[in-house]
């Protein structure tokens, strides 16, 4: 499982990485490269409802393994594209398969963790964490050395295709269900004001991940291997937050983490928007990836608690959060479009200051504190993959 996310992490890290060449390639204006980084969003958002009923009426371990190896693949598309066209198509397939198995994993993830009893879905965002470093790195490296995008991320694609498939046998099994999940109903109060805190946590994460490269290049004028460090430096550092969330939150609290990691996160984003050189730049992208590393699990873990079901409350969360923030890319080139890039990371630290301010909304049910507890196999629709 962990190997799982691990990969997941890997194929996007990569692709981060190289879309500053993909942009060159193709001549894209900074509204142009948002336009089609709202793609995968689409992609994504369309993808993924049908992948719930999916996962719970097929074996979770086959779908989770065609689903991870297909999405795998799809990183070699974006750098095949020879115009604006063609590449919102490649980014289409690629956001819907990456929603596709991001929502099989996490079933599984969800349902291995009630089997053990104890927690582990932060753990295994750490290893997609993790894995996004591993592709990153691997990024900087190809880009210093000059290596054409389309050789680079063919090669990564075939690579990442093997360990995806080798990984997914020891993927529990898990058994088919004839009982489709129930539908999504408007959240509660409480957990939609969850689920806010989690949407800007996910906008900034978005954000930063596919425009932080661009940033450094464009606005500070650094070197391709240069600009692709600051993704390295930011997924860094959201690895070593969720690494070192669990027992962080068990001395202090979840509603006092999320206030530090939203003023961690502003400062950050901040910092970003004045800095001109890479020496202010990365390390103001490493902020916000450590001020937002906990956030989304607290903020499902909270949306568990706020309502009699908890894989309901976590659905709802997880639809407000991923759902609208998947669009943050794309949102944050039409700011650039419009005004700029440092304006729109100001945005960015507006966004974080107000997931800071409102995180009070996590103690919606009982105390996160209180001891950690599988959620009822009979009342969970995310068990059964």
């Amino acid at each position: 499982m962990t190997v799982a996310f691990a990969v997941h992490g890997a194929v996007n890290g990569s692709f981060a990485t190289r879309i500053p060449w993909i942009r060159e390639r193709l001549g894209l204006s900074a509204g142009a490269l948002g336009l089609a980084l709202l793609v995968p969003a689409l992609g994504a958002l369309l993808a993924m409802p049908a992948t719930g009923a999916l996962v719970h009426r097929r074996r979770g371990r086959t779908v989770t393994r065609v689903l991870l190896g297909a999405f795998a693949l799809a990183l070699a598309l974006p750098a095949l594209a020879p115009r604006l066209g063609w590449l919102c198509l490649a980014l289409l397939a690629y956001g819907a398969l990456a929603g596709m198995a991001d929502v099989a994993m996490n079933t599984q993830g969800v349902a291995l963790e009630a089997r053990r009893g104890r927690p582990l879905m932060s753990g295994l965002h750490a290893a997609w964490s993790i894995g996004g470093i591993a592709g990153s790195s691997l990024g900087v490296l190809a880009a210093h050395a000059g290596l054409d995008a389309r050789v680079h991320l063919g090669i990564m694609a075939l690579l990442l295709l093997v360990v995806s498939q080798v990984a997914g046998r020891a993927l529990p099994e898990g058994a088919a269900s004839a009982v489709a999940p129930p539908r999504l109903a408007w959240p509660a109060r409480p957990v939609l004001l969850i689920g806010l805190v989690g949407f800007g946590a996910v906008f900034a994460e978005g954000a930063s991940a596919d425009w932080c490269a661009v940033y450094l290049r464009d606005v500070m004028g650094t070197s391709a291997a240069t600009a692709a460090a600051a993704y390295t430096g930011f997924a860094a550092a959201m690895a070593a937050g969720r690494l070192a969330g669990d027992g962080i939150v068990a001395r202090f609290g979840a509603v006092a983490v999320v206030r530090a990691g939203g003023a961690l996160a502003t400062a950050g984003a901040l910092l970003v928007v004045v800095a001109r050189t890479p020496l202010l730049g990365i390390p103001a992208f490493a902020l916000i990836g450590l001020g937002i590393a906990a956030v989304v699990p607290l903020a499902f873990a909270a949306g568990g608690r706020a309502v009699p079901h908890a894989g309901q409350g976590i659905a709802a969360v997880a639809t407000v959060a991923y759902g609208a923030g998947l669009a943050a890319p794309g949102a944050i080139g039409a700011i650039a479009g419009l005004a700029s890039l440092p304006a729109a990371f100001g945005v960015v630290a507006t966004l974080t200051a107000l997931f800071g301010l409102g995180a009070g909304a996590l103690r919606a049910g009982s105390d996160p504190l209180e001891g950690w507890a599988p959620p009822s196999r009979g009342s969970d629709p995310l068990e059964g993959g």
